[in-house]
């Protein structure tokens, strides 16, 4: 991870000596914001937990995000990471393992459950493509609420992972956009609650927030 210091930043052997109960970490594609989570994660000691959001796809469906997923579980695996497969039920297994104080959980990422859950309501909803895309966000706010009341009975620290789309260009499709405004939405609710909020580009962590 590069070195980084300034007015708002700091460099991670800095942010590792917090004591955030609540961090988000935000980047885009290939920013180093899973690796950063990680180191944070990892230098609270206390066996942390890993919890995964990827849903495995049917098996012929997509091939790519097969690979990209056996991929990840064999550098967890690698890594001594106790892992659990939170899918979309990721509320749930909040409130099931954030229990202990001296165990902290990372949360990889918010991008692929909330993605898992528009494209679940999109596939179901009727209507054109226009018309299934609006209805897609149908669940962003009970998808928010479930995820902040589990966030906010988490006794554990938790580092949320999650992307940082509003940078890039706008998707071409309808469900592209509505998810872009989602995710948005989601990542404003889950900053106002973290103490900490970091973006990381080019494996650099800036810091956005850090509650004392």
């Amino acid at each position: 991870m590069s070195r980084f210091t300034g007015p708002m930043g700091a460099s991670p052997e800095a942010l590792e000596a917090g004591n955030a109960r609540l961090t988000l970490v935000l980047g885009g594609a290939r920013s180093g914001k899973s690796a950063l989570a990680e180191r944070l994660c990892r230098a609270l000691g206390g066996s942390p937990l890993y919890l995964a959001t990827a849903p495995l796809p049917e098996a012929g469906s997509d091939s790519e995000m097969t690979a990209r997923i056996a991929a990840h579980r064999e550098q967890r695996a690698a890594g001594n990471w106790e892992t659990v497969e939170a899918g979309r039920a990721l509320p749930d297994a909040l409130l099931e393992h954030a229990t202990n104080p001296e165990r902290p959980v990372l949360v990889d990422c918010v991008v692929l459950w909330l993605g898992t859950l528009m494209m679940d309501a999109f596939m179901n909803a009727p209507g054109d493509e226009f018309e299934k895309a609006r209805q897609s966000t149908a669940i962003e706010a009970s998808a928010r609420e479930a995820l902040v009341a589990a966030l906010d009975q988490a006794r554990a620290p938790v580092f949320l992972v999650s992307g940082e789309v509003g940078l890039g260009v706008v998707p071409p499709t309808p469900l592209g956009r509505a998810f872009q405004d989602v995710l948005g939405r989601m990542n404003q609710a889950l900053a106002a609650r973290a103490d900490r909020v970091l973006l990381t580009v080019a494996g650099i962590p800036v810091v956005l927030k850090d509650v004392p």
